[in-house]
């Protein structure tokens, strides 16, 4: 369920914003799009898993806090970081 450390270094080198950057906003917002990602295909095959339905809406959450503080610093990156990702809103 949880993504692979080869999957987050490369989503870590794809998304920091100088070298040796993991702590930003848009590299949590990638490593949380990924997760939750990895999370909703785990759920097309168990529907009655309550418990990680739980932690998928907590990780949701988290990424929409990141997204809205990313908005309030700078919509220009804020944009960018949505278009990369690929997420709608």
């Amino acid at each position: 369920m949880s993504i692979t450390p080869d999957v987050k270094e490369n989503l870590i080198k794809e998304y920091a914003t100088k070298e040796g950057d993991t702590g930003s906003p848009e590299v949590q917002v990638a490593i949380l799009t990924s997760r939750i990602t990895t999370l909703t295909e785990h759920f097309k095959a168990h529907k009655k898993d309550n418990h990680s339905r739980r932690g998928l809406l907590k990780m949701v959450s988290q990424r929409r806090k990141l997204l809205d503080y990313v908005k309030a610093k700078d919509v220009e990156r804020y944009q960018s970081l949505i278009q990369r990702l690929g997420i709608r809103r």
